[in-house]
């Protein structure tokens, strides 16, 4: 005789578990109200489309606030920085750090930094003494 009679029947019920669930959650959402999960996908759609716009409005308010354009103070090249950072000149690759008002070479406490200025001078030929013809 047969006496695996009833393994012949099965119910597969793996996949159940998610259904019950799911299903569970909808009748809780639906005994609670579903009007604020309407109201509260809607908020965060909204904020989802606003974000980028603040966002960006964001950031040039901070690039106002931070970003300086300057000359390098050794060879006059047009520079752009952030506040307190510090940088090399692409041109004559002098370190530099950014401050509020321009671009400055970092120097040791005590160190005096001076700009040289080129004076040229003019030789004036020296003109002789001539003496009154009634002296000689």
């Amino acid at each position: 005789m047969n006496q695996n009679g009833f393994n012949q029947i099965r119910f597969n019920f793996s996949g159940i578990g998610c259904w019950l669930t799911v299903i569970g959650l909808i009748w809780l959402l639906g005994a609670v109200g579903l009007g604020w999960v309407v109201k509260s996908i809607a908020v965060i759609a909204v904020l989802v489309m606003l974000a980028p716009v603040f966002i960006f409005l964001g950031l040039r308010f901070w690039l106002k606030r931070n970003l300086v354009q300057a000359d390098c103070p050794v060879c006059a090249t047009g520079l752009t920085g952030i506040k307190g950072a510090e940088t090399l000149c692409p041109s004559c690759g002098t370190p530099l750090k950014v401050e509020a008002d321009g671009f400055k070479r970092p120097v040791q406490s005590g160190t005096i930094d001076v700009d040289a200025v080129d004076v040229t001078v003019e030789v004036v030929p020296e003109e002789k003494p001539t003496l009154p013809e009634g002296d000689a």
